[in-house]
């Protein structure tokens, strides 16, 4: 099987790098694709990550059935990735993600007091690194190892306000879903897809649990991937 590892556009790939490499371990071909360079250039960007994935699926053998798993900001963007990917998408999977609004933005999805926040942060039309959203201490208590923090913070783009402005393609998934659940900050979408009767898995830790226990993540990934997601139903339209 291929299974696409989709990080969020607010941090970079490093954040799949230990669970790619177990499930590779398995006998699956994993791809983890780098979208940086798409949020950081001009818009408009969603096209930009579109093809960041289509080209890292191209180069995968093909053949082989197809499932894109996303994590935290990446979720809402799922079906239109896939949607533009040059091969056949068997299922997705949002991991403590937000799930699919099509055509809305993420400024248009989030709490007003939080989108308020995420703008006076940022320094003319640019954002700061995602770990500066935060009160100091958030990702130190997440991630305590410093070689690994220092790792996962030198790869944070500096993403420009505009991003989160954009909306996404009004683009419907209509396959198998799946949602795993790290940290309670998701619960409501984790209730959300179950109520959609997707099925639904959970480790509770926190929401870079993939860093700190990738086995752990990796295990609950295959559960959903290998078995479950042909007995769920299509995301409902609205």
């Amino acid at each position: 099987m291929r299974i696409v590892l989709v990080h969020s556009p607010l941090v970079g790939p490093t954040t799949w790098a230990a669970v790619a490499q177990l499930l590779r371990r398995g006998g699956h071909q994993v791809v983890v694709p780098d979208l940086r360079s798409a949020v950081t250039n001009r818009p408009p960007y969603l096209p930009a990550l579109q093809r960041s994935v289509a080209d890292a699926v191209h180069k995968a053998a093909p053949g082989r059935p197809l499932v894109m798993v996303g994590h935290s900001g990446a979720g809402p963007l799922l079906p239109a990735i896939a949607d533009g990917c040059r091969t056949t998408v068997h299922a997705l999977v949002f991991v403590d993600a937000g799930l699919p609004r099509p055509g809305t933005s993420w400024s248009e999805r989030a709490p007003d007091d939080l989108a308020e926040h995420i703008r006076r942060l940022a320094s003319g039309d640019l954002l700061p690194p995602w770990d500066l959203w935060f009160e100091p201490g958030a990702i130190e208590s997440r991630l305590p190892d410093p070689t690994m923090r220092a790792h996962f913070r030198q790869e944070l783009p500096r993403l420009p306000l505009a991003f989160l402005a954009e909306p996404t393609p009004p683009a419907w998934w209509h396959g198998p879903s799946g949602y795993l659940l790290l940290s309670e900050v998701y619960r409501s979408d984790a209730d959300e897809a179950h109520r959609n009767g997707w099925p639904v898995a959970e480790h509770p830790s926190h929401h870079l649990a993939m860093l700190t226990e990738p086995t752990a993540v990796a295990a609950r990934l295959y559960d959903l991937i290998t078995s479950p997601l042909d007995r769920s139903r299509a995301w409902p339209e609205r």
